[in-house]
């Protein structure tokens, strides 16, 4: 899980999506990655509602649940209505409505989706083009596009983007530890970020150019595909109402 915290400020959120040079392409590749690849899994969320054959719409939970957030420092529980397909877009929304899930009470509810039990993958180039909501000077609240396993630390975690401190980040974080760095520049708006894990390293890749490598506990089990719109605890403004925008999710193997 996304695991340091951000402090922004709120920004206007548009609500449509640009056209996609490279989700409209014939055989898509990744961006920036070198190698020969094939798909694996896609999702480019041009339909009108989230595809459950690859997604669940909560953290963890029945279908139909509104789950606790995945960190204990967030604010925001995670409801299904706050998921939603539209305008070629994946859309998860965070609205400021006081929910209570397991006898405690979090004053956001928000939006997040994953591939437990649906997709999941050991190796390969992970990709995502995303809408990261703008705060004072960058990225606001806790947003995330990252990979987990089903043992938490021992399978590994790998973080392609996490907004931190209005900050786009990266870090892999095993039992040895969690290192990482971010990438320079403001990354709110639109922006595609990518991973290529190989065996013993994982490279990370922002809009097609390498912003950082890792090559210290690397671990191989199977991770799926997580999407999250969350916000911290510490964070004192917060943007919300807020939309975090998916243009597409690809996965490509060897």
């Amino acid at each position: 899980m996304p695991s340091q915290i951000p402090t922004t400020a709120p920004a206007t959120t548009p609500t449509s999506t640009p056209t996609s040079t490279a989700s409209s392409a014939a055989t898509p590749v990744p961006v920036g990655i070198q190698g020969s690849w094939h798909e694996v899994f896609a999702d480019e969320f041009n339909g009108t509602s989230l595809d459950t054959s690859k997604w669940n719409p909560n953290w963890l939970g029945c279908g139909t649940c509104t789950t606790p957030p995945v960190n204990s420092s967030e604010q925001d529980a995670y409801a299904p209505s706050q998921v939603s397909v539209g305008g070629g877009s994946l859309h998860l929304a965070m609205a400021q409505e006081p929910t209570t899930v397991n006898g405690k009470t979090y004053p956001y509810r928000s939006g997040l989706v994953e591939s437990s039990g649906k997709a999941q993958f050991t190796y390969g180039a992970f990709e995502a083009r995303i809408y990261l909501p703008p705060g004072s000077g960058g990225v606001a609240n806790w947003p995330a596009f990252w990979t987990d396993g089903q043992s938490w630390p021992t399978d590994g975690e790998m973080d392609v983007m996490e907004g931190l401190e209005g900050q786009a980040c990266y870090h892999f974080h095993s039992p040895s530890g969690g290192p990482g760095g971010c990438a320079s520049g403001d990354y709110s708006g639109w922006h595609t970020y990518g991973a290529d894990w190989e065996p013993g390293s994982v490279t990370y890749y922002y809009d097609g150019k390498e912003v950082g490598q890792i090559t210290t506990g690397i671990t191989s089990a199977p991770q799926y595909l997580i999407l999250n719109n969350g916000l911290n605890s510490s964070d004192a403004q917060p943007v919300a109402p807020s939309d975090m925008q998916v243009d597409y999710v690809r996965v490509w193997q060897h």
